[in-house]
């Protein structure tokens, strides 16, 4: 197994590697160890190691969907000097796939938007969310997210921070912006399950720290915002 392993990334003096092949535990090890949710990296503490469990994750789903080369089908080799793979017979390079998207918070006054995702298990509030489409900025995907999703405008977009977010293979661009005009929700039932705007005051406190979504919420609801 350890012949196999992939080197990932240190973090402090701690170097973190996978190993490509699935271990065969022994009875002994089954009764210790069993398999769970990568859900479980969203609360584990510490939060680096957290991160660093997901972020291992990610690579893997990278590694285990990038055996063969797109152009010519043959078996790709991992690269000596960089996180790459590689075709020894054409050529071709492949890095980790990182995908950008938004997440959006719309506040009007002492508002802000609230949603609820549709035929999923996180069933805290949470904000509009969606990827980049080619050709697009991602100004651009504020206001196309926000319009497909609820049916609103919005303006005074302004950027907040960034966050990667291996969950999705993201990294999220955090943006706050004003409505503009008609504050009537028209919701898109295939994405969303709940769409309400709330009082500062009323909004619920958020737990779950680790998410950009969560920051940004908990960021209004003190009044940042």
């Amino acid at each position: 197994m350890a012949e196999n392993a992939v080197y990932l990334f240190t973090v402090d003096d701690t170097a973190y590697f996978l190993t490509l092949d699935r271990p065969k535990l022994n009875a002994s090890a089954a009764e210790q160890f069993s398999m769970i949710s990568t859900g479980i990296f969203r609360e584990a503490e510490p939060q680096y190691q957290a991160f660093a469990g997901i972020t291992g994750q990610q690579l893997k789903n990278w590694y285990d969907s990038s055996r063969y080369c797109g152009r010519c089908g043959s078996e790709l080799r991992h690269a000596e000097k960089e996180r790459m793979l590689q075709c020894p017979v054409c050529g071709h390079t492949v890095y980790p796939k990182i995908s950008p998207a938004v997440i959006v918070a719309v506040t009007d006054g002492n508002r802000l938007l609230l949603t609820k995702y549709s035929g999923r298990a996180y069933k805290r509030y949470a904000l509009i969310a969606g990827f980049t489409e080619i050709g697009e900025t991602v100004e651009e995907t504020v206001r196309r997210e926000v319009m497909e999703e609820v049916g609103l405008k919005v303006k005074n977009i302004r950027y907040y921070k960034s966050q990667p977010w291996s969950f999705s293979e993201t990294l999220l661009m955090g943006f706050f912006c004003d409505l503009d005009g008609s504050d009537e929700i028209r919701l898109d039932t295939e994405e969303l399950s709940v769409g309400v705007w709330m009082e500062r005051e009323e909004i619920p406190e958020h737990s779950a720290r680790i998410s950009l979504t969560g920051e940004m919420i908990e960021r209004f609801r003190a009044g940042f915002e």
